[in-house]
């Protein structure tokens, strides 16, 4: 028995997210490896207000104890961007660095932290904490996964709200072009390839009212989940993948389901 690659489709974009909530890093290719996250991705979080977070014992928890698009819109104009080998992350609004910090030691964290508390007290439910645990990511799902995003299925919520649909409102790691419209959603359980990696696809994503925001402006003005739920039954777009086994991805890498073929 050997394998096939079948239902195949391009990788047009890998975006991570360092801080939840804030804005995406585009990247050119990503290494991958098995039962992880892309490097950083959802590495830090912004508590917002106590969470019962415990470092040391950490443990998966709801996204509304952080800041977060859904709840929090005004994060959106917020440009963050975080080195890897310094762990600095700068913040910038409207061009102008607003802070900056190295989140692995107290005092970055504390400068972070204290522009939140002077900024956004008003918007925020309690002093904002800069979150973070080794090897621990602050996903909206409990399993270290990869989000995937078909562009086509994209283009056919833009049909249905009769508006351009910003794809970065859907926050993946990975942008797709070459399936169907809906395509991915068949995919649950199955394994795919993802450049030289191979993925099971582990759950549907649910979207929430995070995507109704406008990423470059922060403006509330759709309501995707909504008009999903009214047409589909459900308010799903995009799929989960673990990981299985190690590879890397470009932008330019096939990605594919595999299915088994007798010989």
């Amino acid at each position: 028995m050997e394998q096939t690659h079948t239902s195949t489709a391009r990788i047009t974009g890998i975006f991570r997210y360092p801080i939840k909530g804030l804005t995406p890093e585009p990247l050119p290719h990503a290494e991958l490896h098995a039962g992880q996250t892309l490097r950083s991705d959802r590495r830090y979080a912004i508590e917002n207000g106590p969470s019962g977070f415990d470092p040391s014992a950490p443990t998966w928890l709801a996204k509304p104890h952080f800041l977060m698009l859904q709840r929090d819109e005004w994060l959106a104009p917020l440009r963050a961007h975080f080195d890897d080998d310094s762990h600095v992350l700068t913040l910038r609004r409207d061009g102008a660095m607003v802070a900056q910090g190295d989140l692995e030691t107290s005092e970055g964290r504390a400068a972070i932290e204290r522009y939140f508390a002077d900024t956004h007290a008003s918007q925020i439910k309690g002093p904002p904490k800069v979150l973070a645990s080794p090897g621990h990511s602050f996903s909206d799902v409990a399993r270290k996964v990869v989000s995937i995003i078909n562009l086509a299925s994209l283009r056919a919520i833009e049909t249905m709200v009769q508006a351009p649909v910003h794809p970065l409102r859907f926050r993946a790691n990975l942008y797709v072009e070459g399936w169907p419209a809906w395509h991915e959603a068949s995919l649950l359980d199955q394994t795919i390839a993802i450049g030289s990696a191979r993925a099971k696809v582990v759950k549907r994503i649910t979207r929430c009212a995070a995507v109704n925001v406008d990423p470059d402006t922060g403006v509330r003005d759709l309501m995707v989940p909504q008009l999903l739920m009214q047409r589909f039954g459900n308010n799903e777009c995009g799929i989960y993948a673990e990981i299985i086994t190690d590879g890397s991805a470009a932008v330019g890498d096939t990605i594919a389901a595999e299915q088994p073929t007798l010989v």
